[in-house]
C-alpha cells in the first residue's frame, strides 16, 4: 500500500515549498522562469499520476472498467494542466475523489439460490432486517436502499429504520378426482375429472419503523373454490426484544409443526387432515390474536389468546356471543449435529367457548381428502350442539439425517357439552388422528431445521436451473400416511374415518418458483351426508405451479 501511495510525497512537498517560498519566488530574476515553468511541467506530471492512483483504487473497489473521460482530460487542461498521454490507454474512473463513499454497483446481482421466502409478512428484528439489507443484493438511490433481502422486494432508508416489502405467494393448481362414481343411493358430490383452483394469492405488506413492524397480506384465492378472496394477516408486531416478537391483530398462531412451515415449504400440497382440523379450533388464517414467541437455536415457545377469524360475523350476523380460546406450543432439538436434527415438541388449543349464534352453540369436524380442488368435504360430523368448548393436544416428532426427513404428529381432540333445556347432561366427545411423513432430497440442499419457526424448510437450492452447465436446481420425493378419525359411535356421533396415502414430487429451478405434482389415494367410512352414505374410496392427481417471492 505504501508503494503505491509513493507518488503522493513529491506533491505534498511541493505545496510545502511552494506555500512558504511563494514571496521569493514572485521576486525571482528572469534567469529562474526557467526553473518554475519545470516545476510546472513536474506538477503536472504528479497530477495525471494522482489521478491514475485514484483510478486504479477505485478499479479495483468497484471492478468496473472504462475508458477516461475526455471531459476531466479538457478540465485538467483548462486548470493548466495537461493529462499525460501515457495514462490515457489505462481504465480508470476518474470521477471517484477520496473521502467519498465508492458508488454501490447499479446492478441486482443474480440470487435464485436458497430457500423460498416465507408466505407471509416478513417480520424480524431492526438489527436483522439492517444485516439482510446489507448483505444481500441491493441498489442505493438518492438515500435510499433498493433491493431484495431474503428474496422479497424491499425498499428502505440508508440506516434501514424506515422500510417496505411487498411480497407473493401464488399457488395456482389443476388436477382432478378417478374412481369416484357414487354407489347406489349416493349423490356423487364434487369430484370433477378436471378442474383448477387458485389456492393462494397472497400479497404480503410489510411496513416497518425500526422495531415496530405492519403486515397486511390479502389472499385473492383463500379456499377450495376460485373467488374466495379475503385476508390473510393483518397485524401489528414488535421485535425489539431478544429473538421475540410479540404481536396482536389478525395473524396465523402457530400450532403444531406443520402449521409452523410456511405453505411455501410443505413437503405436500395441503397439511394432513389432523393437523389441519386441529388449527381450525381457534387457530388457522386470519384469527385475532395477542401473544408472542422466543425461540434460540436448540428451542422454541409460543402461546396466543385468541378470537374470532376475520369475517366471522359477517357470515352469522346473529352471532350474540364470540369465540374466544389459546394455543400454545413448545418445541425443542434435543440433539443437533452436522447430518442429523431430532425434533421434540407438543401443541395444545382450545376454543374456550365457541360463537353463540342463530343455532346456538354449535360445531363442525369437516375435511376434504387432502386436497384442495373439491367443495366436498368426505370427512363429516355435522353440527355438534350444545358445545361448552373444544380443545385438542399432542406431540410432534422429527428426525433429519442428511438428506432425509422424518415426522409425525398424533392429536387428539375433546369437545365438552353443556346441558340441554331441562337439565339433561350430554356427553363429552372424543376423536384423534395421527400422520408419518418421509422426505428424502435426490440433488440441492436438503431440508433443514428452521429455529425460527421451530420446524423444517424447504430444500435449498444450490445452482438455479442451468441445464447448459449441468445445473437442475433442487428435486425431492416426499410420501406420507394419515388419518383422521371422527367416529365416537357410543354418543353416536358418526362423522368418518379418513385415511390418505399420498406421494409427491416437487421440482425448484430456483428459489422462487417450485413445481409439485401429488397422488392421493382415501378410503372414507360411511357417514350420514348424501354422498358418503356407504362409504367412498377414491384417487386424485393434482399439479400446483408456485411463485415466491
Amino acid at each position: 500500500m505504501m508503494r503505491r501511495c509513493s507518488p503522493l510525497l513529491p506533491f505534498f512537498a511541493f505545496a510545502s515549498i511552494l506555500m512558504s517560498g511563494i514571496a521569493p519566488v514572485a521576486e525571482a530574476s528572469s534567469s529562474d522562469d526557467a526553473q518554475i515553468r519545470a516545476l510546472k511541467a513536474e506538477m503536472a506530471e504528479m497530477m495525471g499520476q494522482i489521478t491514475h492512483l485514484k483510478s486504479q483504487i477505485a478499479q479495483n473497489e468497484t471492478r468496473q472498467k472504462g475508458p477516461v473521460s475526455r471531459r476531466t482530460a479538457r478540465t485538467t487542461a483548462q486548470n493548466g494542466y495537461k493529462f499525460p498521454e501515457k495514462y490515457a490507454d489505462n481504465d480508470v474512473d476518474p470521477n471517484v475523489k477520496f473521502g467519498e463513499q465508492v458508488p454501490h454497483k447499479n446492478i441486482l446481482l443474480n440470487n435464485g439460490v436458497g430457500t423460498p421466502p416465507s408466505d407471509r409478512g416478513m417480520t424480524t428484528s431492526w438489527k436483522d432486517f439492517k444485516a439482510a439489507t446489507q448483505q444481500d443484493e441491493n441498489v442505493h438511490v438518492g438515500g435510499m436502499t433498493i433491493g431484495f433481502p431474503k428474496g422479497r422486494f424491499t425498499v428502505a432508508s440508508e440506516d434501514g429504520a424506515y422500510g417496505l416489502s411487498i411480497g407473493l405467494a401464488f399457488h395456482e393448481d389443476f388436477g382432478g378426482f378417478m374412481g369416484m362414481s357414487p354407489r347406489r343411493g349416493e349423490t356423487k358430490g364434487d369430484f370433477s375429472s378436471f378442474t383448477e383452483n387458485a389456492r393462494r394469492l397472497r400479497i404480503p405488506f410489510t411496513f416497518r419503523y425500526k422495531d415496530w413492524v405492519a403486515n397486511v397480506t390479502p389472499d385473492f384465492g383463500s379456499g377450495s373454490a376460485d373467488g374466495s378472496d379475503g385476508l390473510y394477516e393483518a397485524n401489528l408486531n414488535y421485535t425489539g426484544l431478544h429473538n421475540t416478537i410479540l404481536t396482536v391483530g389478525y395473524f396465523q398462531p402457530r400450532v403444531t409443526e406443520e402449521d409452523s412451515e410456511s405453505s411455501n415449504d410443505f413437503e405436500m400440497m395441503e397439511r394432513p387432515a389432523i393437523t389441519d382440523i386441529v388449527r381450525n379450533i381457534a387457530a388457522g388464517d386470519a384469527r385475532f390474536s395477542v401473544g408472542g414467541l422466543h425461540y434460540e437455536k436448540r428451542w422454541w415457545i409460543a402461546g396466543y389468546f385468541t378470537g374470532q377469524t376475520f369475517g366471522n360475523r359477517a357470515k352469522d350476523t346473529n352471532i350474540g356471543d364470540s369465540q374466544t380460546g389459546g394455543t400454545f406450543r413448545v418445541a425443542g432439538r434435543p440433539y443437533v449435529s452436522k447430518d442429523i436434527d431430532v425434533h421434540l415438541g407438543l401443541s395444545a388449543i382450545s376454543a374456550f367457548k365457541v360463537n353463540d349464534g342463530t343455532n346456538g352453540r354449535t360445531y363442525t369436524f369437516k375435511e376434504a381428502p387432502e386436497v384442495n380442488l373439491t367443495t366436498t368435504a368426505l370427512l363429516n360430523t355435522g353440527a355438534l350442539r350444545n358445545i361448552g368448548s373444544v380443545w385438542s393436544a399432542g406431540p410432534e416428532l422429527g428426525f433429519r439425517w442428511k438428506k432425509l426427513v422424518l415426522k409425525g404428529e398424533y392429536y387428539h381432540i375433546g369437545v365438552t357439552r353443556n346441558q340441554q333445556q331441562g337439565g339433561q347432561s350430554l356427553p363429552s366427545l372424543s376423536f384423534e388422528g395421527y400422520y408419518g411423513a418421509a422426505n428424502y432430497t435426490l440433488f440441492g440442499k436438503p431440508r433443514m431445521y428452521n429455529e425460527k419457526e421451530g420446524a423444517f424448510s424447504a430444500p435449498g437450492v444450490e445452482h438455479e436451473f442451468d441445464p447448459a452447465h449441468g445445473y437442475w436446481g433442487a428435486l425431492e420425493l416426499s410420501g406420507r400416511y394419515s388419518v383422521a378419525d371422527f367416529d365416537d359411535t357410543a354418543n353416536s356421533v358418526r362423522g368418518g374415518r379418513q385415511t390418505v396415502w399420498s406421494g409427491g414430487v416437487n421440482w425448484y429451478p430456483n428459489r422462487h418458483f417450485r413445481v409439485m405434482l401429488d397422488f392421493n389415494h382415501f378410503i372414507v367410512t360411511r357417514n350420514s351426508q348424501a354422498y358418503n352414505i356407504l362409504g367412498r374410496d377414491g384417487n386424485s392427481v393434482a399439479a400446483r405451479v408456485q411463485a415466491a417471492f
